[in-house]
């Protein structure tokens, strides 16, 4: 049932997302969450188009998540602000900025594949962010579901303690409900899912339940000092030592607690949210967020009293206004107040709070810490926007942005629609920062950017759909990287100009040598012979050197430069001219050094039927591809190999034709590897 609750009492509040790889059922639980606590009246479905969460057409033609969408509900007296996250890949952006205002999350597992590529992907990020986690595996209905299988790859792939809270009654087509352990309880659902009913565990369970529930009190004592005592005291743990344990051990990250169901027949629904509701911390039990002003740091306890701060994660520009998410850590907000945009540095204005229902909303008086609300008058905010109270500023750490790896070439069909062209473009990257609209400087075509090929599509199709704009796309081309192969020592570098007036004069001596990963500066000069000042600015300058390197303009990265030696003058020296001198000394060390191409790669999972394994080898060979994997799954064989991106555009046609329309592939990022054509430039 639907309760009211005081939004001001913050112990009663669960922030917290919905992680998955794509199909492992994340939208039909988000549904089935809304179904349960009241919030819709009836289920929603993926197949049909009629989910709450997926409302975009794309997500409900393509039966994907593309967007983060946020609801509320509630549940035992709780409210419960739930954020349903992508799964494919392509939008991994979006689900950092989720995980970025997010106190929790339900990690959700396909009972036969277990953990998947996308699934081990977004548990990372969830682990950067220290997001506590529960689990659950999901689809027990299905041929080949095996709770201990998933339960195991859990264990192996992602490495935390999982403790496995249920036992499913039944198997396949016949699972009906589950043994929950922690109460020793059954707990059956009707053929219609609609209600659990409570009774004893099965005769036929018992032994087994009494096994598994021992397992439990044994792996929970290991992981928690209390609990350890009265498991040493009592040789077991009562159900309140063990929820409470169960509890700390989430919010710690020391274990994960697993449940398991079938969202999609409505069963096992119940017990997660009793879960989120016990397990999962509230605003009160999560640190208090960092900020910086004036380059002090600062703490914001999630109390409602103090002053406002919150951050702005999601951003939708429509033709009628632009509406943001905002996840509200400290302070109260209230129609009408003004708020300090750090980021812009200039003050907005709230003009109306609404509380989300995807894409609907309801409107309401106020936000208090804790909440996850949208607002309405924000001219300026973008995702990753602090805004404070203007009496007490400060500037919270934004969600990160990942470089985009793929772009296409995009015109308008139509001169007079250039200018609508490029309004959009700006619209779409303002929504979605992942996106980058540059200009090509030697061809002046306007070049969009993303995270893959379903990435742009997505964009590309949104400019069709929503902006009214016939549009050519270009074929998609991958962002190349270079990097060092051989270093080069002692390079002199002597930048001097003299025109009238003051004149330039830098002299450096830089080396340079391959690093694993990125771009490190250090100086090795002594005896002042460069000040400090224009030591900073020699590295700012061979920063500016990165954007484009010797063998084709692309970004360099993997690099050591170190200042060894230099020399001033006493009148014609300047910040200024050591930057310079910085730029193109390093220029000029690049062309001298032994550079290596770089292309980007991803992990490719391929699923196919036995007899295709065959072809599918072939084919990933004639790509470029090196296999790293093959086992068998039933009737299927999973395929692992490392893919150059630019090879994979168009695969999914020709796997489908090279597996009779049934193999399926996944690809997650593996950063850089050389390319075929390695040049030296000398």
């Amino acid at each position: 049932m639907r309760t009211t609750i005081n939004p001001s009492t913050l112990a009663v509040v669960r922030n917290h997302g919905i992680l998955a790889h794509v199909d492992a059922g994340k939208t039909t639980v988000t549904e089935r969450i809304l179904y349960a606590t009241g919030t819709t009246h009836r289920r929603g479905e993926v197949h049909d188009g009629t989910t709450v969460t997926d409302y975009d057409p794309q997500e409900r033609d393509r039966g994907i998540t593309i967007f983060a969408a946020a609801v509320s509900c509630a549940w035992d007296g709780h409210r419960i602000n739930l954020i349903d996250t992508p799964g494919h890949v392509d939008f991994a952006d979006e689900v950092e900025r989720s995980l970025r205002v997010l106190d929790g999350a339900v990690a959700v597992f396909d009972a036969v594949a277990g953990v998947e590529p996308q699934s081990e992907s977004v548990w990372r990020q969830a682990d950067r962010h220290g997001v506590p986690r529960i689990a659950f595996v999901n689809k027990l209905d299905r041929a080949g579901a095996d709770l201990d299988a998933a339960v195991a790859s859990i264990r192996e792939r992602l490495h935390p303690a999982p403790l496995v809270v249920q036992l499913p009654i039944g198997a396949e087509d016949a699972f009906r409900g589950v043994v929950d352990l922690v109460r020793m309880r059954s707990l059956v659902w009707a053929d219609d899912g609609e209600r659990a009913v409570e009774g004893p565990v099965p005769e036929e369970l018992r032994e087994e339940a009494r096994r598994r529930r021992r397992l439990l009190d044994e792996a929970v004592a290991e992981l928690h000092t209390g609990a350890l005592e009265e498991f040493c005291a009592q040789s077991a743990l009562s159900a309140p030592t063990l929820v409470v344990a169960l509890r700390e051990v989430t919010r710690s990250g020391d274990g994960v607690v697993v449940l398991c169901g079938s969202a999609y027949r409505n069963r096992g629904i119940e017990p997660l949210l009793d879960a989120v509701v016990s397990y999962l911390p509230s605003p009160l039990d999560v640190p208090a967020v960092r900020g910086t002003h004036d380059g002090t740091e600062q703490e914001r306890a999630a109390d409602p009293q103090a002053p406002f701060a919150a951050l702005a994660f999601k951003v939708n520009a429509t033709s009628t206004g632009r509406l943001t998410y905002l996840r509200v850590y400290s302070g109260t907000i209230g129609k009408g107040d003004t708020v300090w945009d750090a980021g812009a540095r200039r003050s907005e204005r709230i003009g109306r709070i609404l509380r989300v229902q995807a894409d609907r909303h309801a409107q309401v008086d106020r936000a208090v810490a804790g909440d996850i609300v949208a607002v309405i008058g924000l001219k300026s905010a973008r995702a990753g926007s602090t805004l404070s109270d203007p009496g007490a500023p400060l500037v919270l750490e934004p969600p990160g942005v990942t470089e985009p790896v793929v772009s296409v070439a995009v015109e308008a069909r139509r001169a007079v629609d250039t200018d609508k062209l490029v309004s959009a473009l700006a619209r779409l990257a303002e929504e979605d920062p992942s996106l980058v609209v540059r200009t090509d400087s030697e061809t002046g075509q306007t070049v969009l950017s993303g995270m893959g090929e379903l990435h742009l599509e997505v964009a590309a199709e949104k400019l069709r759909s929503s902006f009214g704009l016939e549009v050519n796309v270009g074929r998609p081309r991958v962002s190349y990287r270079e990097t060092v192969g051989r270093g080069v020592s002692g390079l002199i570098f002597r930048h001097v100009k003299q025109d009238g007036g003051a004149g330039q004069f830098a002299h450096v001596v830089l080396d340079v040598e391959p690093l694993e990963d990125g771009f490190e500066f250090r100086s090795a000069v002594v005896g002042g012979r460069v000040p400090q000042e224009y030591v900073r600015a020699v590295e700012a300058g061979c920063r500016d050197a990165l954007a484009e390197g010797p063998l084709g303009g692309h970004p360099v990265t993997g690099l050591r430069v170190t200042l060894t030696d230099g020399a001033t003058h006493v009148k014609d020296s300047s910040e200024t001219a050591f930057r310079t001198a910085g730029r193109l000394g390093l220029r000029e060390a690049l062309r001298a050094c032994a550079m290596v191409l770089l292309e980007p790669v991803v992990e490719v999972t391929v699923t196919v039927p036995e007899d295709a394994v065959g072809g599918v080898l072939g084919d990933l060979a004639a790509r470029r591809g090196r296999v790293s994997g093959s086992t068998a799954r039933g009737r299927a064989a999973l395929v692992t190999a490392t893919v150059p991106l630019a090879e994979l555009f168009g695969y999914a046609t020709r796997l489908r034709s090279r597996s009779q329309g049934r193999g399926t592939f996944t690809a997650r990022p593996a950063g850089y590897a050389p390319a075929p054509a390695v040049a030296s430039v000398r």
